[in-house]
């Protein structure tokens, strides 16, 4: 008995294309669970610190059926979580909650603006606030990173709490200097 047989099989019983394509397969998979490439952080690297950094995020027009239990709600907050898009990126720390007024320019006789609280009634049911928050970030040469992602001005930013849950842009962030 020959050794390839003229229909190109092996010992007259397996097809020589279809061992080498399980071959190849055999290859790529153990390639994939031994030797996996590199992994974690792309930012977690030597040479990286860690400090504490502070973050205000601004909160436009939110609307809710009592503005003022929300705002009391956030003030009372000692923590709040923070989905960075649409990643969970940890806790955050509050420190400071304030409201903002919404206010509308009113044309006066002379040509000035003066700025008036905005009379509209449908404006009872939204909120606009100043938030600040703090966290521990690892400090990496283009800026400060909270679990895997960059956190500058105009990052959104997604705040959950027990009764809330928006989104809020970062509008300011200050890194602890040591």
């Amino acid at each position: 008995m020959a050794i390839l047989d003229s229909n190109g099989r092996l010992f007259g019983k397996v097809n020589i294309l279809d061992l080498g394509a399980a071959l190849v397969m055999l290859m790529v998979a153990a390639a994939i669970f031994f030797f996996p490439g590199t992994s974690g952080s792309s930012v977690a690297q030597l040479g990286t610190r860690t400090a504490s950094v502070e973050v205000d995020t601004m909160v436009r027009g939110l609307t809710t059926s009592d503005p003022d239990a929300l705002f009391a709600d956030m003030q009372e907050s000692d923590q709040v979580n923070v989905i960075i898009r649409n990643q969970p990126a940890g806790q955050l720390r509050v420190i400071n909650v304030q409201r903002l007024p919404r206010s509308v320019a009113v044309p006066q006789p002379d040509g000035g603006v003066v700025a008036e609280p905005d009379p509209r009634p449908e404006l009872n049911y939204t909120i606009d606030m100043l938030i600040t928050l703090e966290g521990d970030a690892q400090i990496a040469d283009d800026g400060p990173v909270l679990s895997n992602s960059k956190v500058k001005i105009g990052t959104p930013l997604e705040l959950e709490g027990l009764t809330f849950r928006f989104n809020a842009p970062v509008v300011g962030v200050r890194i602890a200097q040591e």
